[in-house]
């Protein structure tokens, strides 16, 4: 490998270079191909790793899954009702216990503090698969995505409209630092991110030209943008303040007048998913104003969610593969 990440955990971009951001990018790739033709080099034979998951989820219990399966490696899912993390047992003792069983630990939950302490103490390679405070295995899959489709990422101009103070924004923010990309959060005032984060990114930024833009003007915000990327409005947990990201973010909503307002017939749209932009789930049939997209970008042809939903494997597998293959 160009770069030995053996051992290493993975829990923030914030912790990687840029040329291993792009070196992790690129062997998904391979690995992608490497899949579509058929190959398996089954680079995780005989390891065992453990998912940890305080939050459901599809797209990263299935893709970590997958990709151990395809690497030769056996996945135990291990959900809140499954294990005493925290409860009777402390996470630090968790890890511990862990550590001594499985070969690689992910962990999907609330606090950032908890899988940084299984980081910390587990001995094994760790890896973020969601947290209050960063989304980086997302981000490759994003990343990956916009590759495939305009072929570089340093100049792309990336605009995410929504609550930019969460995981997802946070993760972009800081990936598109490290990558070069022109990066522009669009979001009402109040959900704007947290400055220190803004302040580190712009740091990082002026090492690789990229640009980091905060502002509540969807037209400075999505003009000549090269992907609109989205996210729900209200996050798991957050189910109580439902109301009043509606009355927040509904003129953020992403519909066909914001791609007209971009100014640009080759933007694509991007999405970490589950995404509301119908009324065909519980949860939107009962509040028809939370869809932040419509149905007509969703169903689109620029479009890229399932592409970037199916990234999700290849990427995470770069990452297992990268931090405990052989």
């Amino acid at each position: 490998m160009a770069f030995n990440l053996k051992g290493r955990n993975f829990l923030t971009l914030l912790d990687f270079t840029p040329k291993e951001i792009g070196f992790l990018i690129d062997l998904a790739s391979k690995l992608k191909l490497d899949k579509y033709a058929g190959t398996f080099n089954r680079n995780l034979e005989g390891k065992n790793i453990a998912l940890l998951f305080e939050k459901p989820s599809t797209r990263t219990r299935c893709a970590f899954t997958v990709a151990a399966v395809d690497e030769g490696a056996h996945a135990e899912y291990l959900g809140k009702g499954d294990i005493q993390l925290g409860k009777k047992e402390s996470v630090k003792d968790t890890a511990r216990v862990l550590g001594r069983m499985f070969d690689g630990i992910q962990f999907r939950g609330f606090s950032h503090e908890t899988v940084e302490i299984l980081g910390a103490y587990a001995g094994v390679p760790v890896w973020n698969g969601l947290t209050d405070l960063y989304h980086p295995t997302q981000v490759l899959a994003d990343f990956l995505t916009v590759l495939e489709e305009f072929g570089y990422l340093s100049g792309i101009s990336f605009a995410y409209l929504g609550d930019g103070r969460n995981n997802v924004a946070n993760s972009l923010m800081i990936g598109s630092a490290k990558m070069g990309i022109d990066f522009r959060i669009v979001s009402p005032e109040t959900l704007f991110p947290d400055k220190n984060l803004v302040d580190k990114c712009r740091e990082i930024a002026d090492g690789t030209d990229a640009m980091i833009t905060i502002t509540d003007s969807i037209e400075e915000g999505v003009r000549d943008a090269d992907v609109i990327y989205t996210d729900v409005w209200a996050s798991m947990g957050e189910e109580s303040k439902i109301a009043e990201r509606i009355q927040l973010l509904k003129p953020y909503q992403v519909t066909m007048d914001v791609f007209e307002k971009t100014e640009n017939d080759s933007a694509i749209f991007l999405h970490c998913l589950p995404c509301f932009h119908n009324l065909e789930t519980e949860v939107s049939h009962n509040n028809p104003s939370i869809c932040e997209a419509t149905e007509e970008v969703f169903e689109s042809g620029f479009s890229r969610v399932f592409d970037e939903a199916e990234n999700r494997v290849h990427t995470i597998k770069a990452v297992m593969v990268a931090t405990l293959g052989k």
